[in-house]
């Protein structure tokens, strides 16, 4: 199913066979800047997306065959000898555009999540917090039905849902439909992130959030082996150090979304660090430095962990002076 946000039209029903799609498309370049063609037939259905300067992509989806780019776009100019397409153009404002046309190229960052581990409302929330540009797919009750959140900037500009002809939308029941839906019978979500160049060079004013840095993996790594060797040297301490971590950093998965072990953005296991999300420097050693305290406390380790630090503050005194995160 190829879905395009539908609510304002500009011209409805054409018949393809009757269109020239190269000239009409140079037409709404310079009426409305960019937009959308849509086709649809029983058998086959596509999408033409454009701007005021080029066609930005294309998509041709008929049966178990599907074609994107250039290959589409020359199937879809050719479409009025033999396909009986209804023809419809929508006007898209530029961040809508890029974003629409990128969808075809996502990439698949989280796979098959299930509602066994992973909630989706508060997925929803991560994913908007990490200010993702793109969605998340939804499949319910394996598969009875299916839901898309679209996403850009992190903020929701709407979704698509199987009871509701599967066109875009804004309405917040059918996001709460959702979410309650997946909670009842249960359902698996991939996330899929997609590249909007062009709109960043737009958007230059946006704030641009980089993963972590390497000094700072390296200080947060070194901080946890401080930690697992004062766990380890406490003989009266029952329970697997990883555990007892993995625990604390679910409990803070709400606030600190990237340290959900099951989402797979970070791990720490073998005295190594494996982390493969978008969190900052500054958020990235608040959440871990924070569960840690916390850890420690309950433990009664907190003062050891502090002498066993001695060394680490030292060598890491600036980055912390400049993220102002204390024990």
């Amino acid at each position: 199913m190829i879905v395009l946000p539908k609510e304002k039209p500009v011209l409805r029903n054409l018949n393809v066979y009757y269109l020239d799609i190269e000239k009409l498309i140079e037409h709404y370049q310079g009426e409305v800047g960019s937009g959308g063609v849509f086709f649809k037939s029983p058998a086959a259905e596509g999408v033409i997306f454009f701007d005021k300067d080029e066609v930005l992509n294309a998509v041709f989806q008929e049966k178990q065959m599907q074609l994107q780019g250039q290959e589409a776009v020359g199937r879809l100019i050719k479409a009025g000898g033999h396909d009986n397409f209804t023809v419809d153009i929508y006007h898209l404002s530029a961040q809508e555009v890029y974003f629409w046309s990128s969808i075809p190229g996502a990439e698949k960052i989280y796979r098959d999540l299930s509602t066994e581990f992973t909630d989706l409302e508060k997925l929803i929330k991560k994913m908007s917090s990490e200010r993702l540009n793109g969605y998340i797919d939804v499949s319910i009750n394996g598969g009875k039905e299916a839901g898309m959140i679209f996403i850009v900037n992190g903020k929701i500009i709407g979704g698509s849902f199987s009871w509701d002809k599967e066109q875009a939308n804004i309405s917040q029941r059918n996001q709460e439909l959702l979410i309650e839906k997946t909670r009842q019978v249960g359902a698996t979500f991939n996330v899929c992130r997609i590249s909007l160049k062009k709109l960043k060079k737009e958007n230059t004013s946006e704030p641009q959030h980089g993963p972590a840095s390497e000094n700072v993996l390296l200080m947060v790594e070194e901080f946890l082996r401080v930690f697992e060797n004062t766990v380890s040297a406490n003989k009266k301490l029952k329970g697997d150090f990883s555990k007892l971590l993995k625990k604390k950093f679910v409990e803070n998965a709400e606030k600190y979304a990237f340290l959900d072990p099951f989402a797979g953005e970070f791990d720490y296991s073998n005295r190594k660090i494996s982390f493969s999300g978008t969190t900052g420097d500054h958020e990235l050693l608040s959440g871990v430095m924070e569960s840690v305290s916390e850890l420690a406390r309950e433990l009664g380790l907190m003062s050891g962990l502090v002498a066993g630090l001695s060394v680490w503050s030292e060598t890491y005194a600036r980055e912390l002076k400049k993220f102002d995160i204390t024990l």
